[in-house]
């Protein structure tokens, strides 16, 4: 099973979250800030991240910032704050998931699955001559869902599960307008509520990454009122 990091200055709330997973059969790290999290993913990367906003030595935002130089795993927020603009910048920094405190932790558990869902296998099994057909090329774009590996002009841009989602549902199909509930349908599980403005960041955020790599990349197209799409 999955080995899930959680990062909480409140012990009581590591306690009853671990419980929890644990019952679901995950294998659970605990850290009580960012700073000892990040020390620890160094000898052991988590396959999912939860992280507090709000801790001591070093808060979520932080903790997520340093971790996305190094690694995608997925990352889900906990936070008692209730202003938008937190949610807007953990997107924009690459989270995948918010749960508000106080939360269930049922609703909890079907999160953690959710994400874990949409994360693809990184296994390492051979190459099957199946999945070959798998991978998506579209011009300069190479996508690999089975490794979750995308390039552009064959050099590697690291994409979150939700970005990797996201792209492959515009490119799957250029020139094709997609409307933000398309591409939210594409990118997160039934359980997972969002509104326009989250499709908006993450979509950003892939500019962002693939002009790091191409500063003449424009191949997603904003139709404003409408929707995004993948150049022909």
């Amino acid at each position: 099973m999955p080995t899930i990091a959680l990062v909480d200055d409140d012990r009581n709330i590591l306690t009853s979250i671990s419980i929890a997973l644990e019952a679901e059969g995950y294998r659970i790290m605990t850290y009580t800030d960012g700073a000892s999290a990040l020390d620890g993913f160094k000898t052991s990367m988590p396959d999912l991240a939860i992280l507090d906003i709000k801790m001591p030595r070093m808060d979520g935002m932080e903790t997520l910032r340093r971790l996305r130089q190094k690694s995608d795993v997925p990352v889900i927020f906990l936070t008692s704050k209730d202003e938008e603009i937190d949610e807007l910048f953990g997107l924009k920094m690459g989270a995948d998931d918010f749960i508000r405190k106080p939360f269930s932790q049922r609703l909890l558990v079907e999160r953690v699955k959710a994400v874990l869902r949409r994360a693809s296998p990184k296994d390492g099994s051979p190459i099957k001559e199946t999945d070959s057909a798998k991978v998506l090329e579209r011009g300069m774009l190479r996508m690999d869902p089975e490794r979750h590996t995308c390039t552009w002009k064959g050099e590697p841009v690291t994409l979150t599960v939700t970005e990797f989602l996201i792209l492959q549902a515009l490119a799957q199909r250029p020139g094709v307008v997609k409307s933000r509930n398309a591409l939210m349908d594409a990118a997160y599980d039934d359980q997972v509520y969002v509104d326009d403005r989250t499709i908006d960041s993450h979509i950003k955020r892939l500019r962002k990454k693939f002009k790091q790599t191409d500063d003449d990349f424009d191949m997603i197209e904003t139709l404003y009122g409408v929707g995004y799409r993948f150049k022909e």
